[in-house]
């Protein structure tokens, strides 16, 4: 018992010289670790900082102390807040943000909105616009698709346009997540992008450039319960582009079958073909040709399967009203490469339009799981209806659900960087006349010949920018990028564009 006793007296002896010695080796600390001088705790604050919490002792705002994360704290100090006023992509944009961080670095943060927790907590990760004093400083940029980022005295703030904040955070996993310092000063950046192995067509059938400006018709007109709010068409946010001719291979007024048929092999046809050529034989489509490199296919259409848009990208028929035919070929592609055909959702409620979110987020789930990327064509059938009865409010409410569409795809494709998105259409219906200030009207109820839209983004399809093109380069360049081709070698009046 003695030897226990002595022993306890020499390990206290031992451990108060262990603390007076490390007393005074403070000197010896890294000069990021020492607590701030007096002079560093006068330093002058903006009034805008004064309202949001200072630094800990020895951290800055935009200096990180290494070993603690993210800008000089910990991860585990902070909260992620967003609005419950913003878009869904703003919840979904947090939530994957918060998923991110506990798969990268195994921390679970909390994750909650502004008008739960309406105080700034101490340590907040803001996520979109919100009523925060940091929000209030950082505006979201209003070019295209840029997101911006602010770091101000513990608190860190992104924001991004609508479906845009998906960019905003991804960019932040990317540049942020690894220990670099978010700036003390607003930055403006634009999305990650890579060389493209996933490919994405969308198609408003009848849409020209006029249908696109619509939106300025219907402003401030609750006439439809499912926008983001949106006062644009998005394709306009695009970064690159350009126009597109839609003729027929006899140059003139194409139908949908012959313009589906172009946009799906890079060749011309006669109007009624069903992705064969004038003299009747079978053309390689965009989608038998990724099939057959093992990428992932998908169809879909608000229309029926059957339509002439759809079938243009996974039938062969001599004409367009040949549904026996069209459905029998539909079936062999299906059951030879399993290409997702998906179709018929003409509906125009917030309620109903569930069904084609989930049935869009759904393919597009399945088709971002396959390792050898993915081709999805995705067509906008009922502006071209709507334009052929000139009735413009429809064809608005056509407008905006493919804006909805658009909306899903490109937040898909910003959390997806090897992804490319060409927005374009078969031909023009109705010959919308655009008289300026919000008027339009109708010169017609047919299609005409008038160059349509086309909008790209992702690596590579600069190509297109500041273009007019024939609507067969867009599949040849498209099948390019993911090393295939298209249509015959004797076809060399409108070679690809690269």
């Amino acid at each position: 018992m003695k030897n226990t006793s002595l022993v306890k007296r020499l390990f206290a002896a031992f451990l108060a010289l262990w603390m007076l010695l490390a007393s005074g080796c403070s000197a010896a600390l890294p000069a990021e670790t020492l607590p701030a001088t007096e002079e560093q705790e006068q330093t002058a604050v903006t009034a805008e900082e004064e309202k949001i919490l200072p630094d800990p002792e020895g951290a800055t705002a935009d200096v990180p102390v290494e070993g603690l994360g993210l800008n000089g704290w910990a991860f585990q100090d902070f909260t992620i807040v967003y609005s419950e006023k913003q878009p869904d992509y703003t919840a979904r944009a947090a939530e994957w943000l918060r998923d991110t961080i506990r798969e990268r670095i195994g921390v679970e943060l909390t994750l909650t909105t502004t008008e739960k927790q309406k105080t700034p907590g101490e340590h907040e990760i803001v996520v979109g616009e919100t009523d925060r004093d940091i929000s209030k400083a950082l505006a979201a940029p209003a070019t295209g698709f840029q997101c911006s980022y602010l770091a101000r005295r513990g608190h860190i703030a992104m924001e991004g346009t609508s479906f845009a904040i998906a960019a905003a955070v991804y960019r932040f996993a990317e540049d942020y997540l690894s220990g670099t310092a978010v700036p003390a000063e607003i930055t403006v950046a634009q999305p990650v992008t890579a060389a493209p192995k996933n490919f994405i067509l969308l198609i408003g059938d009848g849409m020209g450039r006029n249908q696109t400006k619509l939106f300025e018709a219907y402003q401030g007109k609750k006439i439809v319960d499912y926008t983001d709010g949106e006062s644009d068409f998005y394709g306009h946010l695009f970064p690159y582009q350009g126009l597109a001719a839609t003729n027929n291979i006899d140059g003139g007024t194409t139908d949908s079958a012959a313009s589906a048929t172009a946009l799906a092999t890079g060749l011309k046809t006669s109007n009624g073909r069903i992705g064969r050529s004038k003299e009747d034989t079978d053309l390689l489509s965009i989608t038998e040709l990724a099939a057959s490199r093992g990428m992932a296919t998908a169809v879909m259409s608000t229309e029926g399967s059957g339509g002439a848009t759809p079938s243009g990208f996974s039938a062969h028929a001599t004409n367009r009203s040949d549904t026996e035919d069209i459905l029998a070929s539909q079936k062999a592609l299906q059951d030879k490469f399993g290409t997702l055909v998906t179709c018929d959702f003409n509906v125009y409620t917030a309620a109903e339009l569930e069904a084609l979110e989930e049935a869009v987020t759904k393919n597009l789930d399945t088709l971002y799981a396959d390792p050898d990327g993915f081709f999805m064509m995705y067509e906008e059938a009922y502006i071209d209806k709507h334009c052929h009865n000139n009735d413009m409010t429809m064809t608005f409410k056509a407008l905006a659900r493919f804006n909805q569409t658009i909306g899903l795809v490109m937040e898909q494709a910003f959390y997806h960087p090897e992804t490319a998105v060409l927005i374009t259409a078969d031909h023009e219906t109705g010959g919308l006349v655009y008289r300026g200030q919000g008027k339009f009207n109708y010169s017609t109820g047919s299609h005409t010949n008038a160059k349509v839209p086309v909008f790209a983004y992702g690596e590579g399809m600069e190509v297109f920018h500041d273009k007019t093109v024939e609507n067969v380069q867009i599949p040849k360049t498209l099948a390019k990028m993911f090393g295939g081709a298209l249509a015959l070698e004797t076809d060399g009046e409108y070679p690809p564009l690269f």
